[in-house]
């Protein structure tokens, strides 16, 4: 758990391009896309499927490289980095949450959050509680996943991504798979972390009404940021509907 408010991440993305195959059978997943994202921002990626999203994300997050053009996060050129150093990257700096939840089912709440815990800085019984606690969970440390709700189970991957304190969170439709009521909980959560430990948020989404709790809104289209704009008044996730 964090002792305290870390800074957020920097994020400057430059002309990158991301291009799988080639010739005519070539697809252009990410076309020239320049971005900025200041620390502690919570940015909403939104966008129909296909647009780019998740590609972008992947980029951002170290999972893939871009075929050209720079990532850089707090002043790092994560594009340049050799495997090791990409892999240091994801394990050090960034928190991943997906739309499913990727638990071991054999372990429990604690083990799972536990694990990444021992792979990022050793085993503290005392952090793993913590961000257990931090997330709704205290009383269900050692359940297994079988045993949780869709809800609980993406709020121990939530806990899992910040047992690592990082700067960066990025999240691929985390709602996804949960109903409205469930949907609005897991996001009111990604809120309170983003202002309570200060971390950047990029969350990926093609459900607009989420975009009304997001500091900015980033529109992608077919590879390129269409649109870009704050919103004034962000809405809280309770009140979101769709």
């Amino acid at each position: 758990m964090s002792d305290g408010k870390r800074s957020g991440a920097t994020l400057r993305l430059e002309a990158v391009v991301k291009t799988y195959g080639t010739g005519e059978i070539a697809v252009h997943a990410l076309r020239g896309v320049d971005l900025k994202v200041g620390a502690g921002e919570f940015v909403v990626l939104l966008g129909p499927s296909g647009s780019g999203k998740t590609t972008l994300l992947n980029v951002v997050g170290g999972i893939e490289s871009p075929t050209s053009g720079r990532v850089i996060s707090d002043g790092v050129d994560i594009s340049s980095l050799d495997a090791d150093g990409q892999t240091a990257y994801r394990r050090d700096h960034v928190g991943f949450v997906f739309q499913f939840f990727n638990l071991i089912p054999t372990l429990t709440a604690r083990e799972n959050v536990g694990l990444i815990a021992e792979l990022t800085g050793g085993q503290d019984d005392e952090r793993v509680v913590g961000v257990l606690h931090e997330v709704g969970l205290g009383k269900r440390l050692d359940h297994f996943p079988g045993a949780l709700s869709g809800g609980e189970q993406q709020r121990v991957a939530i806990a899992r991504a910040l047992v690592k304190d990082p700067p960066l969170l990025l999240c691929d439709e985390p709602t996804g798979a949960l109903d409205l009521e469930t949907g609005r909980t897991v996001l009111d959560l990604l809120r309170r972390v983003n202002r309570d430990r200060g971390c950047t948020v990029l969350l990926v989404t093609h459900n607009s009404a989420i975009a009304e709790m997001a500091d900015r809104v980033v529109h992608m289209r077919s590879g390129q940021l269409e649109h870009d704009h704050r919103n004034k008044v962000p809405v809280a996730a309770e009140a979101l509907r769709w």
